[in-house]
C-alpha cells in the first residue's frame, strides 16, 4: 500500500465514552479503529470478575455497547477493529463478539490472541525466583496473586490480520501494539525495520489515550474548554516510511497542536531513549513536531533499536486492606480544624487497636485539599476557609481498617465547627492490590491465534544484535548577565504527567525552542526533588529531548505504591505537572517582554 493508512483511537481506558466510535466512523477516511482498555488496576478488577464468573474478565461493554451499536457500520465501511478488550479472558470476549456477528448476520472473521495470561504458572514462577524488575523484591505468595500477564507485542496482531481477521481481540498487549500491528500488516515491516517499528509505536502511543492527544488534560485547557463536550478522538495517518500526521474528525471539539501532541508523546515514557516495547526499543529524543494545517501535526524522527529477548510481565496481588473517607470543613481556620479532626480520629482508632492487640496501621495518610497540601513546602494555602479532609489507612486486617472508618464517623458530633458531608453512609474497607513487574524470556511464552477455530501459533523472531545508544547533548547554560525577571514555568512550557507503577513521569515541553536553556537551568534534578520531597521516597532522573525541546522527569517511588495500593489523593501522579508548572524560571527581561 502506497497511501497512508488511517487509524482512529477510540478508547484510552475501560470506561471511556461510547461516542468515540460513531464519531470516528463518520470520518471520510478510516481503515482501522483501535481500542485500549487495560491498565494494571483494570487487570486486577477483571481478574476478580473472572474468579466469580468464568464467563467474565473482559471489557463487557466493548461487546454489549460499542460493537453492538456500531458493528453493522464497521462491516459496511470495511473498517477493521483491533482491541485489547479481552483483558484476562480474551476467549470469552471473542466468543461474545462471534455471537454478535452471527446474530447480526454479518460476515466478519474474529481472531483471538492468547498466551499472555500466566496465572496458571504462578507457583512455577515463584519457584523460579523471579525478582521485581525495579526493587528486586521477591516474587509474591502465589496464593495471593490475582493476575499475571505478559505484555505481548504487535506482530501476533499483524499475523492475525494477514490470515484474514477483521476483528482482533487480545489480552494484555502493549497499549500501542494495536496500532503498530496494523502498520506492520499494511506495510510489510519486519523485526529489522527498527526505525519504522519505533515510528508505528509512536503513532500508537500518541492515540492510545484517546482525547489526551486532542486537548484532554491539556495545559492550555481554556483553548478547548468551550467544546470539550464534543471533543474529537485522534486519527493517525501513517505512511509506509514511518512519517505520520495526527489529526481528528472534522466538526469535533478539542484541538490538535504541537502542544497537545507533545504532551501525549511524553506521557509515561520514562527514559525517552529507552522506551522498551516487545517489538522494538524506541528513542523519541529526536522526534520533531510541525503544525502543517488546522488540527494537523506532522510527526517524524523516531528511532529504534532491536527488541530485547524478554517480555515485561505484571502480576497483581493482594496485600491487606485500605480505607478512607472525605469530609469537608469550612469557616475560619478550616485547615486547622480538619487537621484537629484527623488527629482525633487516628487517636481513637489507635486506642482500640491497642486494646484488641491488632497491631498498628501499616500506613496512614492525611491530605487537606484546598490548603495546598499537594504542594508540600511550596504551598501557600494555610488560611483557606474551605477544605476537604482526606484520611486513609492500611492494615492487614479488614476489621482494623473498618475501625478507623467507624471512629471517624462517630466523631461527627464531637468535631470542630464547620464539618459537612455530602455523601451518606460509611465507606467500606477495600483490598490493597499491589503490582509486581518482572522480565521473562520470550521463549517461555506460547502465543496462539484462534481465527474462527483455526489455531495458529506465533513464534517470535530471534533477537537481533543490540546497538549503542547515541548521546544526547543537553542545553548550554544561558546568559543571565543582563537584567532578568522571574516568570512562572507555565508561561514558557506545557506539561503532562502520569504513572508507571510507583513511578511518576513529568514531561515539560518548551513553547518555543529559545526557552529551553532557561528551563533546563532551573529544573534540575535537585529542584524537582525539593518540590516533591513530601511524596518522594526515591531518586529523580532528568532526560532531554532536543527534537521537541522538552524534558522528561522520572520520579522513583513517589506514588505511595501507586494505583489501589496507594492512599494518596492522586495515586497516579496525574496532577504532578501542574505542581511543577508553578515554579519560577529566571529569564532575560527582553525575552519576557515577548510573552
Amino acid at each position: 500500500m502506497t497511501r497512508p493508512i488511517y487509524i482512529g483511537g477510540a478508547s484510552g481506558f475501560w470506561g471511556d465514552t461510547a461516542m468515540s466510535t460513531p464519531q470516528l466512523l463518520g470520518s471520510e477516511k478510516l481503515d482501522y479503529i483501535v481500542y485500549d482498555y487495560l491498565a494494571e488496576i483494570t487487570m486486577s478488577i477483571m481478574a476478580r470478575a473472572r474468579a466469580k464468573d468464568a464467563s467474565l474478565g473482559y471489557a463487557v461493554d466493548f461487546v454489549s455497547v460499542v460493537m453492538k451499536q456500531n458493528l453493522k457500520t464497521i462491516a459496511d465501511k470495511g473498517v477493521k477493529v483491533l482491541s485489547n478488550a479481552g483483558g484476562v479472558n480474551p476467549e470469552a470476549c471473542g466468543k461474545a463478539i462471534r455471537a454478535l456477528v452471527a446474530e447480526m448476520g454479518l460476515s466478519l472473521k474474529v481472531a483471538v490472541i492468547t498466551g499472555d495470561d500466566l496465572l496458571a504458572s504462578a507457583h512455577e514462577l515463584f519457584e523460579d525466583g523471579y525478582g521485581e524488575m525495579f526493587s528486586d523484591d521477591p516474587f509474591p505468595d502465589p496464593e495471593k496473586i490475582a493476575s499475571i500477564n505478559a505484555y505481548i507485542g504487535a506482530f501476533p496482531i499483524a499475523k492475525a490480520l494477514s490470515e484474514g481477521a477483521d476483528i482482533v481481540i487480545t489480552g494484555r498487549c502493549v497499549d500501542s501494539a494495536v496500532t503498530l500491528g496494523a502498520c506492520i500488516h499494511e506495510f510489510g515491516w519486519d523485526e529489522r525495520d527498527v526505525d519504522l517499528l519505533a515510528a508505528g509505536s509512536l503513532a500508537g502511543h500518541i492515540i492510545e489515550c484517546g482525547p489526551q492527544a486532542t486537548g484532554g488534560n491539556f495545559t492550555d485547557w481554556e483553548d478547548v474548554a468551550n467544546d470539550l463536550v464534543n471533543i474529537g478522538y485522534p486519527v493517525a495517518e501513517v505512511s509506509s516510511d514511518g512519517s505520520m500526521v495526527i489529526t481528528k474528525p472534522e466538526d469535533t471539539g478539542g484541538k490538535v497542536s504541537i502542544g497537545t501532541v507533545a504532551e501525549q508523546m511524553l506521557y509515561e515514557i520514562g527514559d525517552p531513549q529507552a522506551y522498551v516495547l516487545p517489538d522494538v526499543v524506541c528513542d523519541f529524543s529526536g522526534v520533531e513536531l510541525e503544525e502543517i494545517g488546522v488540527d494537523r501535526v506532522a510527526v517524524s524522527g523516531a528511532k529504534g533499536r532491536a527488541a530485547t529477548d524478554t517480555y515485561k510481565v505484571c502480576a497483581t496481588y493482594a496485600d491487606g486492606f485500605r480505607g478512607g473517607l472525605l469530609m469537608s470543613f469550612y469557616g475560619i481556620d478550616a485547615a486547622r480544624k480538619a487537621r484537629s479532626f484527623a488527629d482525633a480520629a487516628f487517636a481513637r482508632a489507635d486506642k482500640f487497636l491497642r486494646l484488641s492487640n491488632a497491631g498498628d496501621y501499616t500506613e496512614k495518610s492525611v491530605e487537606i485539599l484546598g490548603s495546598e497540601s499537594q504542594y508540600g513546602d511550596f504551598g501557600s494555602g494555610q488560611d483557606a476557609r474551605e477544605v476537604v479532609l482526606k484520611i486513609g489507612v492500611k492494615h492487614p486486617d479488614m476489621r482494623a481498617v473498618g475501625l478507623l472508618l467507624k471512629e471517624a464517623t462517630g466523631l461527627g458530633l464531637a468535631t470542630p465547627p464547620g464539618l459537612s458531608i455530602f455523601s451518606s453512609g460509611r465507606p467500606k474497607p477495600s483490598p490493597v492490590v499491589r503490582l509486581f513487574s518482572f522480565l521473562l524470556p520470550k521463549n517461555k511464552i506460547a502465543i496462539e491465534i484462534d481465527l474462527e477455530g483455526e489455531k495458529i501459533p506465533y513464534v517470535p523472531a530471534l533477537a537481533l544484535e543490540q546497538t549503542d545508544v547515541p548521546i544526547v547533548e543537553v542545553p548550554e547554560a544561558p546568559d543571565l548577565s543582563g537584567e532578568t525577571v522571574d516568570v512562572p514555568l507555565i508561561k514558557l512550557a506545557w506539561g503532562r504527567s502520569g504513572d508507571k507503577g510507583n513511578k511518576a513521569n513529568i514531561g515539560i515541553i518548551a513553547r518555543r525552542a529559545e526557552y529551553m536553556p532557561y528551563i533546563w537551568a532551573v529544573l534540575t534534578e535537585a529542584e524537582v526533588k525539593s518540590r516533591f520531597c513530601h511524596f518522594l521516597e526515591g531518586d529523580v532522573e532528568r532526560f532531554h529531548l532536543p527534537g521537541s525541546h522538552s524534558i522528561n522527569f522520572l520520579l522513583h517511588d513517589v506514588l505511595g505504591g501507586g494505583g489501589v495500593a496507594s492512599l494518596r489523593n492522586d495515586p497516579q501522579g496525574k496532577g504532578y505537572a501542574q505542581l511543577l508548572l508553578s515554579a519560577n524560571v529566571t529569564i532575560p527581561k527582553t525575552l519576557a517582554e515577548s510573552l
